[in-house]
């Protein structure tokens, strides 16, 4: 392990290092970790790596300015972000009640960040120094850099770049962006001035001397017609592509935000150079007497290969944060990692994870993307996977092979998201019998999220018997190889287009395979998605199409109890959903039933229902009387 000391977090720190000012203050939500799954860790050790002198402030008292000028104003400027999540996120739960905990907190405590982070911290650092420069980042921020649907006050906000008051947006991972910056402040040019670099945005009073930029209806426009505000997200979600990409204009009153095309992602070379510099892969020390910062034990012991994914899940962020074209780093990087994890007092032979976004992806969907972009038109996966795919698991496989080789590893897990349509692509079914001899911890967790065409449609997911074929190879190889392994399928409920008739065809899937999650998912609308812009419009932004949209709180709730049926706590909402949908032949005693009935009332109502069913005319008429019959006795 690489002996180096956190960055400064004080000013006895800074005078420690011989310093009398810094260049760069990063303000954060988060507790300060200093490891490179955290944004702050990985920014401040890309400027330190350029020379630049970097301080953090880390979840700052926000109700005055004390803690904004505990360690000085920065010779160039501050840095602002939420944290890892959107701090509405992390408060709220989909039910916008506050949540428990937070795992970004010291002894995960709850409350010490603001609602909308970012926002509350530029105001607190105007206060204490009204001409330093200010520029937001992070996923808070990178989200929500255009007007945008906001879930918790259940209306269209500005760009966060307005309404934060700061200079420049950084959107994406950033750091080829903050070096950028950094360099132009660093030789005199205003703030003001910084409008060229990639992936930023900036706001001006006029647009006559820029070139090659699509307007997009202006904020005015997107809050009172939802067909512009689902227009808009198209071009932003059409653009977000470094090579075919164009910039992007949306008026904001008497103002103009400005998104400059996305940056290029970094090279393989550049991705390692970024992991490969001295983060302390631990929490600050000053938090142990709180006990510790817990998000640290996701990812202590794990490895991140990739970023970016080209699955393009409707409900997911990834793709209008990351992009679509696939990066990793080389095998050599995640080795020598691997070899200073297994050297961490605490290591017991275990590596968590190998992954990113989507483990199994390691490289660009097909040769064309980093020649002329990802397709506008054309999904890479879905709804079937592209003719052009590359599909190869080959350099991944050959990459845990030697993870798992190395000496006091006992065993390589793979707990990222893995894409079991991309598996079942690939021809070669070698990757998929090492996964599940030598990388599955009991349980293989996968996303098929539902099983209804029409919903899977609008959430971006394979269709069709894809999912079933998967858990068949799944377990024949399982019990070949003579071990007790399953597979936990995540599913969600309320996602738009999901009606109650798609829910209860998944009830009766899981039924029909036993099985009943233990948890599932409300479908939670977040910044940057497509799903968010259908929950919002009521609109396809792909298609134009009117979409159904589980909104009220009974509906949601229909949804999500129908996918725990077995659950007697969920019984009344469960004969309620049924009921509504007119398929009481659910309730019952027959071996299709999702619930028996209960009470006199509901089994009056289940024999009037059963009284007033047409018999069919034809070759099942008398086998539908034989069943009324039997549903009477019963």
């Amino acid at each position: 392990m690489r002996d180096n000391k956190f960055l400064p977090i004080n000013k006895k720190d800074i005078s420690d290092r011989g310093w009398t000012e810094l260049d760069f203050i990063i303000v954060t939500g988060d507790a300060y970790v200093d490891h490179h799954s955290f944004g702050t860790a990985i920014i401040s050790r890309v400027l330190e790596s350029e020379g630049y002198k970097v301080g953090i402030i880390a979840q700052p008292n926000w109700k005055d300015i004390e803690d904004f000028k505990k360690l000085g104003k920065p010779r160039l400027g501050f840095l602002v972000n939420s944290g890892n999540m959107d701090s509405m996120v992390n408060h709220y739960t989909v039910s916008k009640k506050i949540r428990d905990k937070d795992m970004y907190s010291p002894g995960a405590k709850m409350g010490l960040r603001p609602d909308r982070a970012t926002i509350v911290y530029c105001n607190r650092i105007r206060e204490a120094y009204k001409n330093v420069s200010i520029i937001i980042g992070g996923i808070e921020a990178s989200l929500r850099r255009f007007a945008h649907y906001d879930y918790w006050s259940d209306k269209v906000r500005k760009s966060m770049l307005i309404d934060s008051g700061a200079d420049l947006l950084i959107y994406g991972m950033g750091e080829k962006q903050v070096v950028k910056i950094a360099k132009q402040l660093n030789e005199g040019v205003e703030i003001k001035c910084i409008t060229q670099v990639l992936g930023t945005c900036y706001v001006t009073e006029n647009i006559d001397n820029i070139d090659n930029y699509i307007e997009i209806d202006s904020y005015k426009d997107v809050c009172r017609d939802m067909h512009k505000y689902s227009h808009a997200f198209k071009i932003q979600y059409d653009e977000q592509d470094p090579i075919r990409g164009a910039g992007i204009i949306q008026k904001h009153t008497n103002k103009y935000l400005v998104q400059n095309k996305p940056e290029m992602p970094l090279t393989r070379e550049e991705l390692d150079k970024v992991y490969n510099l001295p983060y302390q892969k631990n929490y600050h020390p000053s938090y142990e007497a709180l006990g510790g910062v817990p998000a640290i034990e996701e990812v202590q012991f794990s490895l991140v290969s990739s970023r970016g994914c080209f699955g393009s899940c409707a409900f997911c962020a990834i793709t209008f944060h990351q992009g679509r074209i696939v990066q990793s780093r080389s095998e050599d990087s995640i080795i020598q990692e691997a070899i200073e994890i297994t050297k961490l007092k605490d290591f017991k032979g275990y590596i968590h994870d190998v992954g990113g976004p989507t483990a199994n992806f390691r490289n660009p969907a097909c040769a064309k993307q980093l020649k002329v972009g990802t397709c506008k038109d054309r999904q890479c996966l879905h709804p079937s996977p592209c003719k052009n795919l590359d599909v190869d698991h080959m350099e991944y496989l050959k990459l845990l092979r030697k993870l798992r080789e190395l000496p006091n590893v006992k065993k390589v897990f793979v707990r990222s998201g893995l894409r079991y349509d991309y598996i079942m692509a690939d021809k070669d079914e070698t990757f998929l019998n090492e996964l599940i001899k030598h990388h599955v911890s009991g349980q293989l967790k996968v996303a098929p999220e539902h099983i209804s065409h029409n919903v899977l449609k609008y959430m971006g997911k394979p269709a069709g018997k894809t999912y079933d074929k998967f858990l068949e190879k799944f377990y024949k190889a399982t019990q070949k190889i003579q071990k007790k392994q399953y597979v936990i399928p995540y599913f969600m409920s309320s996602h738009p287009g999901s009606t109650l008739v798609s829910a209860i065809e998944l009830a009766e899937y899981l039924r029909d395979i036993n099985y009943q999650p233990e948890q599932v998912q409300d479908f939670y609308p977040t910044p940057g998605t497509l799903a968010t812009t259908m929950f919002y419009t009521g609109i396809d932004p792909v298609t134009l199409d009117k979409v159904h949209i589980p909104k009220t709180k009974n509906e949601k709730a229909m949804q999500r109890a129908l996918l725990q049926y077995k659950d007697p706590m969920k019984f009344d909402l469960v004969f309620s959903a049924l009921t509504e949908a007119n398929r009481k032949d659910l309730i019952g005693y027959g071996p299709k039933c999702l619930i028996k009935p209960r009470g006199k009332k509901n089994k009056e109502l289940l024999n009037n229902n059963i009284g007033k069913l047409k018999v069919t005319k034809g070759k099942n008429k008398g086998n539908i009387k034989k069943k009324l019959k039997n549903k009477k006795r019963q």
